[in-house]
Parts: C-alpha cells; sequence; structure tokens
C-alpha cells in the first residue's frame, strides 16, 4: 500500500525541490512507515538510501535533498504486513550488478513458490511480498530490453496488485501501472517531469493535495508503462 514515482529534467535539480511534493504525498496518502529513494550520481552510477522511518522523521532526508541529479526514484512505504518493518523489506531495491533500482507498490499475489526458491539459493533477506518479484527482476533483466516488456512479464509472473518504478543506469527512469487500487499519472512540477502513483484514491485527487501546480496532466492505461525522456516529457501516457 505503498506510493512511489519517477522524475527526470533535462538539467540538474537538487532533489529537496521534490520535498514539498514528497511531503504532501506521505501526509495525504497512506505511507509513513519508511521511506527511500535513488538517484544517478554525478559520477554517472546509481546510488541509494533507505530508512525505516517517515521520510519526516528522517534526520538524513537534508543531506539527500542537498544532492544533485538528473533522474530519481522516491518510495513511500505503508506495507501490507506491518511485521515486515524492517531494514531488508524497505524499498527501493538495488540491482547487485548496479543495472537499475526498482519499487513495488501493491501486493504481489503468487509470491510464496518463487520465495520458496530464491530462499534456498540463499537470496532471501525479508519477509514481505516484493522480495520474490525483486529476485526475479535480477535474474531476467536484460539492458537494452524495452522496460514495458520486462516490467509487464514481471507482473504477469507474480499477479495480483502492480505498480513498479524502475530506475535504469544511465538515468532512463519508467512507471508501470498494473494497481487498479491506486491510478499512476505523469505531470510535470516546473521543469522537472513525473511519473506517479495517486494516493490510492481512485480519482485525481494526488493533483488537489500533492500537487496542485503540476501540468501536462495524464493517467497512464492500466498494464502500461510511462518513461519519461532526458527533458522530464511522458510517453506512454493515455
Amino acid at each position: 500500500m505503498c506510493e512511489h514515482f519517477v522524475a527526470r529534467a533535462a538539467e540538474p535539480f537538487r532533489i529537496d525541490e521534490l520535498w514539498p511534493f514528497v511531503e504532501k504525498v506521505e501526509r495525504f496518502g497512506i505511507a509513513g512507515f519508511g521511506w527511500g529513494a535513488g538517484w544517478l550520481g554525478d559520477d554517472g552510477g546509481l546510488h541509494s538510501h533507505r530508512d525505516v522511518r517517515a521520510f519526516r522523521d528522517d534526520p538524513r532526508r537534508e543531506e539527500i535533498g542537498s544532492v544533485e541529479t538528473t533522474s530519481v526514484l522516491v518510495h513511500l512505504r505503508r506495507p501490507s504486513k506491518l511485521s515486515t518493518l524492517d531494514l531488508p523489506d524497505t524499498q527501493p531495491f538495488d540491482d547487485p550488478a548496479g543495472r537499475y533500482i526498482v519499487s513495488h507498490n501493491g501486493d504481489f499475489r503468487l509470491h510464496r513458490e518463487w520465495r520458496s526458491r530464491y530462499r534456498a539459493q540463499g537470496r532471501i533477506h525479508g519477509r514481505a511480498d516484493t522480495e520474490p518479484g525483486i529476485r526475479w527482476l535480477e535474474d531476467e533483466y536484460r539492458a537494452g530490453e524495452p522496460a514495458g516488456h520486462i516490467l509487464g512479464a514481471l507482473h504477469d509472473t507474480f499477479a495480483g496488485q502492480a505498480n513498479l518504478a524502475l530506475l535504469e543506469a544511465g538515468g532512463d527512469v519508467h512507471h508501470y501501472a498494473g494497481n487498479t487500487e491506486n491510478p499512476v499519472f505523469t505531470f510535470r512540477l516546473g521543469r522537472i517531469g513525473i511519473a506517479s502513483t495517486g494516493l490510492y484514491s481512485l480519482d485525481r485527487s494526488v493533483f488537489r493535495f500533492a500537487a496542485p501546480g503540476a501540468t501536462d496532466r495524464r493517467l497512464v492505461s492500466i498494464r502500461t508503462t510511462a518513461s519519461l525522456a532526458r527533458d522530464g516529457s511522458a510517453t506512454g501516457a493515455a
């Protein structure tokens, strides 16, 4: 029951330019049980931060906010099971090979068999339903494959509700819309393009409560993927 988004712009921006939006998403959504972010560094690599506290309570938010980037992914957590409030289940997840950073919003229905398989391989560290899907992605991801293909295949494999946010090495960002309970929208906040979940509200309340100044507002059709170009403009939205 999380909220998450990806953002991109043509020129570097401080991540804390997005903090007012993040604060409102956490306040008016149903998150507040941990958060994390991944971003493209000025060294060309992917970097990330996670904390089990709410965004508003994390003392490192100012440090993270001072970072300049052109691409970022932010995840605000509200787990389906509060027994999974631990760092191994806090998102987003880093690919061990540094190819991407990814997060999930929803509930994977078919995770148990895969969990047993990956546990036998020593690759399961948490207890939430998302992690088996992340392990699957590590094995199936291929650089250069259209993001919509691999994210759609992940959803097909694990079923259930699945919005998936992906930040790839190099800065490409994507948001797959596969959660019928939480629509995904693309829009702009000034020069920054965003693809975001919508406060677990089956309407456009995200624009009333969290992003009232947003422009170029579009709904992302279910089971499709929105991508943000280098200038932040969206493709794949309805």
